[in-house]
């Protein structure tokens, strides 16, 4: 069956093909990954999964489970040790150096400690995204096209942060920085989005507007985004598919219907009552501890 193209949006800029509303096709495809670390250590085993254009997908577990790292290995800032890694239907582990180059051009990266370069300003940030089109000279002295400004500009418009374009990084707040390192992954014109722990430096209400630009750039313009989250909760509000890993393994893949409290507890390797989530909803147990608080 012949697929149909959805119709032609635009968001900061960029004119992409929705995939909202027809048949997505696979993107990224994992089978049987895995990186060793000397001898005996194993930081991912046998991890294989898929994601589709325009899905968005939350890798959850607990710490050191592997997350950071299969992010990694998808643009291969990390060499996987073993397994097939395919993006668009092409082999990434057996990339050379110019392959790779260009495949990492469709893959844009947002980091938990945002990577910016605080001296510069905000547009200037951005428009490092563009480096992967630039040969070294231009790149070094940095010599963008007014169609490569301007993208960048409406990017930044339609992230918020118009006001702060001139301003240099050190001034602004992490929320916005984050802004800015979405501005500059997006300015690639990216067709993946890979985003390591990218609200775990954040507070609540930053985190929510992160979400939701990134829940946002899925269904606006048709990228695929894996962001690795610690919150459950935020993972079960924004995600169309949830991948649950434990060990370097995969231990869940389903939707967020499908995430029961007793996977939950299987996904951290924890019993009943041993994670935040089980606290209870109204009020505080009174341990000895808060009846010192209070009497005291």
């Amino acid at each position: 069956m012949n697929e149909q193209s959805g119709p032609r949006t635009t968001m900061c800029g960029v004119a992409l093909t929705s995939n909202r509303g027809v048949l997505m096709t696979t993107l990224l495809k994992l089978d049987n990954v895995s990186k060793q670390y000397g001898k005996d250590s194993w930081a991912l085993q046998d991890v294989s999964f898929s994601a589709k254009s325009g899905e968005f997908v939350s890798i959850i577990g607990p710490s050191g489970a592997g997350k950071s790292t299969m992010l990694r290995c998808v643009n291969r800032m990390i060499e996987p040790s073993q397994g097939s890694i395919q993006f668009q239907g092409k082999e990434t582990t057996s990339m050379g150096r110019q392959e790779l180059r260009r495949l990492r051009r469709s893959i844009g990266m947002v980091f938990q400690h945002f990577n910016l370069v605080e001296r510069l300003s905000v547009i200037e940030n951005v428009l490092h995204g563009r480096l992967g089109y630039k040969n070294p000279l231009a790149g070094a002295i940095g010599i963008y096209s007014q169609v490569e400004k301007r993208k960048a500009q409406d990017i930044l418009h339609a992230l918020g942060l118009t006001d702060h374009m001139f301003k240099r990084c050190d001034q602004l707040s992490g929320g916005q920085k984050q802004r800015v390192g979405i501005a500059r992954a997006l300015v690639q014109e990216p067709e993946l989005l890979l985003c390591d722990e990218p609200i775990a430096s954040l507070d609540p209400s930053a985190s929510k507007t992160i979400m939701d630009h990134l829940r946002s750039i899925t269904e606006s313009m048709g990228i695929t985004v894996l962001v690795n989250l610690h919150q459950v909760d935020v993972a079960l509000h924004y995600s169309d598919t949830i991948i649950g890993v434990n060990g370097g393994k995969v231990v869940f893949r389903g939707t967020p219907d499908e995430l029961t409290q007793d996977r939950i507890h299987h996904i951290y390797g924890s019993a009943s009552g041993e994670l935040i989530m089980d606290a209870p909803a109204q009020g505080k147990l009174k341990g000895e501890a808060q009846l010192a608080y209070e009497i005291g």
